[in-house]
């Protein structure tokens, strides 16, 4: 399992979420507390930011080297500030490559992306149903091996259909099931288009990973989602299981859930 933090705000340097809080990011890497598989987030990191400023695809600074040890990330840190950024530690899953092309997040246009999760037997069960599935553009823009990258691509495919983000998230999660019914599958994103988060906590198989957001904070004017609480504090809400969450651009936390009728396996 991974770890990740997102946050939406008005501005502040990357530090305030990677490396300054008690159980920032960069703590979660090493000593994390609610994990449920793996030790330790050793396998790389991804961090990515909006400047809408300069363009409205997201800037991303990647590394396959524990976060611990990467000398260039605590100036960048302080460097950096931005409104909207995402920001993960890997636990890679074992047989797949620690490189960079598997290094999340992972950006299709103006969409950003960070997992915390897996397929079980991925190559095994969902990989060759899931990649039937593609068009062309979205087959093709997949880089690397993981089972993270292909559910994004499969995301993007919903989305084209929907043009709802929260919706292309839990759509994509429920046809997952419909490819493979046995499937085993722990499906926390987090997607951004640099004015929006929308955050899933779902899973089938087996419970959801842990998933939080803290709002009304005055040290954050804004909102942080994140694995695990990057601090003490009351204003932390854990993200309901088997749901979506949406930030809005008004920063407005919405618990969004599907229409009538349907019901989210887990």
């Amino acid at each position: 399992m991974c770890r990740l933090v997102a946050y939406l705000g008005k501005p502040l340097p990357l530090k305030r979420l990677i490396l300054e809080p008690p159980h920032s990011l960069l703590v979660q890497s090493y000593a994390p507390r609610e994990m449920t598989a793996g030790l330790l987030n050793g396998d790389g990191f991804g961090l990515g930011w909006y400047d809408r400023r300069l363009r409205p695809q997201p800037f991303t600074y990647k590394n396959i080297l524990p976060i611990w040890n990467d000398l260039n990330l605590p100036g960048l840190c302080e460097y950096i500030t931005a409104d909207c950024c995402l920001g993960y530690v890997r636990s890679a899953t074992p047989g797949l490559a620690v490189d960079y092309s598997n290094c999340q997040p992972f950006v299709q246009n103006h969409l950003s992306a960070i997992h915390n999760g897996r397929v079980e037997h991925f190559r095994s069960t969902l990989y060759r149903p899931l990649r039937q599935q593609l068009t062309d553009e979205d087959y093709l823009n997949i880089q690397g091996l993981t089972d993270s990258e292909h559910l994004f691509a499969w995301i993007l495919h919903h989305y084209k259909l929907t043009g709802d983000l929260a919706q292309a998230l839990y759509d994509a999660f429920i046809s997952l099931l419909d490819l493979v019914p046995d499937l085993d599958v722990t499906f926390n994103f987090i997607l951004s288009d640099g004015q929006r988060l929308i955050a899933s906590r779902l899973a089938h198989g087996g419970s959801a990973p842990s998933l939080y957001y803290l709002q009304g904070h005055p040290d954050y004017p804004g909102v942080v989602i994140a694995s695990e609480p990057l601090f003490t504090d009351a204003r932390w809400v854990r993200c309901p299981e088997g749901g979506v969450v949406v930030v809005t651009e008004h920063l407005q936390v919405q618990e969004w859930h599907p229409p009538a009728g349907a019901a989210v396996s887990v």
